[in-house]
């Protein structure tokens, strides 16, 4: 166990580096080299929704009964990068699209095996997993971070090398993880029926008024969670496109480093982590949840107004308002799940709210976008979609009912 949290250290910066490596990238890929549809584009960000409605529960049983965590996770690294090889070999969208769903699906549940591994070793060398965890869990933003980065810097934005570059450091993390501490399986582990492996008993939460409401608002908000993700790179880029804009913009930051210039919105999800305390003491959590809300009015309301030239500070503002957007959601959504669910169901109903969010939400959500981007073009789509983040802001201002309690809240731990 010697040296435990610098080699999570590593595993967790290659974990969110294979991410990184293509997920802010690939629509720019998609749509400026390959020439896919909006419509296209989306699909291959809605697989992200699909592999989370499912997979990372069902891999859970797995761990948990016959393979060991960390022998899951390197294996399906390994098939991750082996998918994401023969999709780099690809140009049509009906060979891609089934390649990347493969191996999305295999990548999605090394999110909470990762996390599972960590805790075990962490647990097994005596250390507290609440302190000693989060510090090791910010070197995977950072390893995202840097495959953007390198993404950039080494030309790789509007080609397939994005891929095998994702795919490289899958395999180097699929055979480390083999080396990790073990993790043991219980083989004689009750029955259960799937619906409870599945944790989909907490459904019945829909009952309840409150959480109807919230967890339909999550799927709301989470429509919006993709959509910068597959358009926002490629939209920069394209302001690059001497027939549509002239030579105006060429040469500019921008246009140039695209990557780099959206990686701000990564820097900036990580220190907004630090105002997520003080908020749900000073404002609690509806009203936190609204400023996320507001805040994606402006992510895309900036995208939509800015431009690589003069107006390149509101791609920064956009940028810098996504750490808002994103960790103000998430993170208090969560825990106004943990504060308002009954214990025997809170791990389940957690559940519910990721599939809700990253499920339902960016499935529809991707679809939806691409869609509008066919339709209506640049940079329309990102007033039309700004307009959407405010009507959902303004519909739960009225219908989501919460009083404040400063001295109810729950404590963030990090």
């Amino acid at each position: 166990m010697k040296n435990i949290k610098f080699r999570l250290i590593v595993m967790n910066f290659l974990q969110y580096a294979v991410w990184g490596s293509w997920l802010i990238s690939l629509g720019a890929y998609l749509g400026g080299t390959l020439k896919f549809s909006g419509g296209e584009i989306g699909s291959f960000f809605a697989t992200m929704g699909i592999a989370s409605l499912f997979m990372p529960a069902i891999m859970g049983v797995i761990a948990d009964r016959w393979v060991p965590a960390q022998r899951l996770l390197g294996i399906s690294h390994l098939l991750a990068a082996a998918f994401m090889v023969a999709a780099s070999m690809q140009d049509s969208y009906q060979t891609l699209y089934p390649l990347v769903l493969c191996s999305v699906m295999f990548y999605m549940p090394t999110i909470a095996l990762s996390n599972t591994v960590a805790y075990n070793a962490l647990n097994k060398a005596g250390l507290d997993t609440v302190k000693a965890f989060p510090p090791i869990r910010v070197w995977g933003t950072v390893g995202f971070i840097c495959a953007m980065w390198a993404v950039d810097l080494l030309g790789f934005g509007l080609s397939s090398a994005q891929m095998l570059l994702s795919a490289g450091l899958g395999i180097v993390l699929g055979l480390y993880c083999f080396s990790l501490p073990s993790c043991e399986v219980n083989r004689n582990v009750e029955s259960k029926s799937w619906i409870d492996t599945l944790g989909l008993r907490a459904f019945a939460l829909f009952k309840e008024y409150k959480m109807a409401v919230f967890f339909l608002f999550s799927m709301m908000l989470g429509m919006s969670l993709q959509i910068t993700n597959a358009f926002a790179d490629g939209y920069i880029k394209s302001f690059g496109d001497v027939a549509v804009h002239g030579d105006k913009y060429l040469g500019t930051f921008g246009v140039e480093h695209s990557t780099i210039l959206i990686s701000l919105s990564q820097i900036s999800e990580t220190l907004c982590i630090l105002l997520i305390p003080f908020c749900l003491k000073k404002f609690g959590i509806k009203n936190v949840m609204l400023i996320s809300m507001f805040a994606w009015v402006l992510r895309f309301g900036l995208l939509g107004a800015g431009n690589p030239g003069a107006g390149v500070w509101m791609f920064i503002l956009s940028m810098i308002v996504y750490g808002v957007a994103f960790d103000f959601f998430n993170i208090s959504g969560s825990l106004y799940v943990e504060k308002e669910t009954a214990p025997e169901i809170r791990a389940s109903a957690q559940g519910v709210f990721m599939i809700m969010t990253n499920g339902f939400g960016a499935f529809i959500g991707s679809y939806v976008a691409g869609w509008v981007v066919d339709k209506w073009g640049w940079p329309l789509s990102w007033y039309i979609f700004a307009g959407y983040a405010l009507v959902v802001a303004v519909l739960f201002a009225l219908v989501f009912k919460y009083k404040h309690n400063p001295d109810a809240e729950v404590e963030v731990k990090h």
